[in-house]
């Protein structure tokens, strides 16, 4: 059941690379971090035991395969995977990749930043974000795009 009053159930939550009945992935248009995603549960309910046990085994496989595509594709210091939904009470996980030299590291995205990044390490992981969205396919081939 959708909520209409839900950014994630009238928008798709971020730049769609798969979707399929239960989930969807998007990447996240973050400047200071390329290749943040989000795995987002497609029906409106705000809690992981709000959904069956084979339900969460899916959702959870998505994160992780998103995960390993995040790790093979750039290569980050460290993955943060992160369901907070204080804002945002639908059911998402983030995988954001992070790295020393990230503006907000080793502080969490949403916190104050602490430097300016280097636009050179950003600008080459956003030239592999397509690749990232095909990886991402790859590891989740049940899940066609749109």
């Amino acid at each position: 059941m959708a909520s209409h009053d839900c950014e994630l159930c009238t928008t798709d939550g971020g730049s769609l690379v798969l979707r399929n009945d239960e989930l969807r992935v998007v990447l996240v248009d973050d400047a200071d971090h390329p290749g943040f995603c989000r795995v987002i549960w497609n029906a409106h309910v705000r809690e992981m035991t709000d959904l069956q046990p084979p339900q969460i085994a899916r959702l959870m496989g998505a994160v992780f395969a998103v995960e390993g595509a995040v790790r093979a594709v750039l290569a980050p210091q460290k993955i943060n995977l992160a369901s907070l939904g204080n804002l945002t009470p639908h059911l998402h996980w983030h995988v954001i990749p992070r790295y020393e030299t990230d503006a907000h590291f080793p502080r969490p995205v949403w916190a104050e930043r602490l430097r300016e990044e280097d636009a050179g390490g950003r600008d080459i992981r956003r030239t592999k974000l397509d690749t990232l969205a095909a990886e991402i396919r790859t590891r989740l081939p049940d899940a066609p795009v749109g």
